[in-house]
């Protein structure tokens, strides 16, 4: 028997999102069910909702939770009623090419689930779980592969960032990159991927941490979680930048934005041998541009970097002794607390670039 449960639903590119109640079903073979606590609301949320992200439709939004595990299906083995969990949005199929060599965070089953009908709306049309996931909703049916069992002692509020927004940050500096002590990086972007991306860097040990953003406010957060400088974007910014590196500018740089202009600054910001590595997904009409003197000259390093080469089933664990610490601060990167009917407001502020990540919590 299904229970009806509430959701934000999606029913067109543009269109309007709206609280809607649906039909979930029982969690089918390899399936749980999970009660979300909490979901943060990522800029590829609001990608998906404007149609830069394409996706099956009606859709449930939201792939950044965590919850309770309320039921499993047949065959269920790696969690069991009453887990907390973090549910990801890419999981591994660990049978593919790329997870064969190492690559899970590029399986190329990984989005099976987001093309599925995994629920119905009211009138009985089916709808699909945003990114796989369905996190903006009272609860949602997963593969039981799409959860990490999290130990009981951290609060499902702030873990439901672990699901994208740290490991997408933390793990391009960590993973991608490999940032080493006293290097210098440059993350360009400060929403909550980016935010990330600082706390990944000082980490790692980073000597110089320059970040940029156009929003004045988010330079005291941004000096908070590890950031050495703050500069506003400009025609003068990869000169700021040599002017704080001894003339050559940074080792690293991270585009955590998603535009052709911030990556065409990450490349321009980064020393002659450095690494520019893209993080943020951006429109396929965005075109960057290069000529052909400057590629082998500065001989640097562009690489993309999905969801921070991180595999969450290792990755998430590891983040964890550094949460405990203190060395990672999550409830920092939380900007405001809204309720699932607060969503098209969260998008606003992410489109007109203000505010970290803002969380839903469900009662």
């Amino acid at each position: 028997m299904a229970d009806r449960v509430s959701a934000a639903v999606l029913r067109e590119p543009g269109g309007p999102v709206r609280v809607e109640e649906i039909e979930l079903p029982p969690p089918g073979p390899g399936q749980v069910r999970v009660r979300l606590a909490a979901a943060g609301v990522c800029h590829s949320d609001l990608s998906l909702a404007n149609g830069t992200l394409k996706h099956e439709l009606p859709v449930v939004l939201g792939h950044e939770g965590a919850g309770t595990v309320v039921a499993v299906g047949p065959g269920v083995s790696r969690s069991a009623v009453g887990d907390p969990v973090v549910v990801t949005w890419s999981p591994a199929c660990r049978k593919c090419w790329f997870c064969a060599h190492g690559e899970p965070y590029l399986c190329e089953n990984a989005t099976e689930a987001q093309r599925r009908e995994y629920a119905r709306l009211a009138d009985g049309t089916p709808v699909h779980p945003g990114l796989g996931a369905g996190a903006f909703a009272t609860e949602t049916v997963v593969d039981a592969t799409a959860c990490v069992v999290l130990p009981r002692d951290v609060p499902l509020t702030e873990a439901a960032l672990l699901g994208c927004a740290v490991l997408t940050g933390v793990g391009a500096v960590r993973n991608a990159a490999r940032v080493a002590p006293g290097e210098s990086v440059v993350v360009i972007g400060l929403g909550g991927v980016g935010l990330c991306a600082v706390q990944g860097a000082r980490l790692a040990g980073a000597g110089l941490i320059i970040a940029v953003d156009p929003a004045a406010e988010k330079a005291e957060l941004a000096r908070r979680l590890g950031a050495t400088h703050v500069l506003t974007p400009g025609d003068t910014l990869a000169r700021q930048v040599r002017s704080l590196t001894g003339g050559r500018g940074a080792d690293h740089a991270f585009e955590c934005v998603g535009r052709a202009e911030t990556i065409r600054a990450a490349w321009s910001t980064t020393r002659r041998g450095g690494r520019a590595t893209v993080v943020g997904l951006g429109r396929a009409s965005d075109q960057v541009t290069f000529n052909a003197l400057e590629v082998a000259f500065f001989a640097r390093t562009l690489a993309g970097c999905m969801y921070g080469s991180a595999d969450p089933v290792v990755d998430i664990p590891a983040l964890l002794p550094d949460y405990r610490a203190g060395r990672l601060d999550l409830a920092a990167l939380v900007t405001r607390t809204i309720g699932l009917a607060e969503v098209e407001s969260a998008f606003a502020e992410l489109a007109a670039g203000s505010g970290a990540r803002t969380l839903i919590t469900f009662s």
